[in-house]
């Protein structure tokens, strides 16, 4: 993780930086004075709130690394507002919006082309890792395109990019 690239829109970038400020400048005081109450309960042999306190310690900090590593490995994609007119030669790629017809039902979705940090299938925030876009990255409007790397492969036409 310390080396890899995480590829994050701007806005996918803010939500990392605001999520370790507030572990930083709150979350970590909040454990600080956990704590300290488990401490003042007196042995700390038996104490399982001082336990406790310890476990939420070292979760927060490791968050904390590795929201650190993140943030410093983030590569921003220039996402798609969404206005921009499909050129003929435009190509799917991360930051793109691309509307698929999945050709064994008919049926049509759009999903945004995000880095695997954001991926948020349900609200059509789709990884660069999946199968399915990995499958139409550098693809064209009209072209039909094989999903492999499933149980059972699928083809789907580009019907917009954005």
């Amino acid at each position: 993780m310390e080396n890899d690239k995480f590829y994050v829109t701007q806005e996918g970038y803010n939500d990392l930086v605001k999520e370790h400020e507030d572990l930083v400048q709150n979350v970590r005081q909040q454990v600080i004075a956990e704590l300290q109450e488990a401490r003042a309960q007196g042995d700390l042999s038996e104490n399982a709130d001082y336990d406790a306190a310890r476990e939420h310690q070292a979760q927060v900090e490791a968050r904390i690394r590795e929201l650190e590593a993140m943030i410093k490995n983030a590569e921003i994609i220039e996402e798609s507002d969404g206005k921009r007119k499909t050129s003929k030669n435009a190509v799917v790629k991360l930051g793109s919006i691309v509307t698929l017809e999945d050709l064994s039902d008919h049926t049509e979705n759009t999903f945004s082309i995000v880095g695997s940090i954001e991926a948020d299938p349900l609200n059509g925030k789709l990884s660069n890792n999946t199968p399915l876009a990995e499958a139409i990255m550098d693809h064209k409007v009209d072209e039909i395109v094989t999903v492999t790397r499933v149980e059972e492969p699928y083809k789907v036409k580009i019907l917009m990019i954005k």
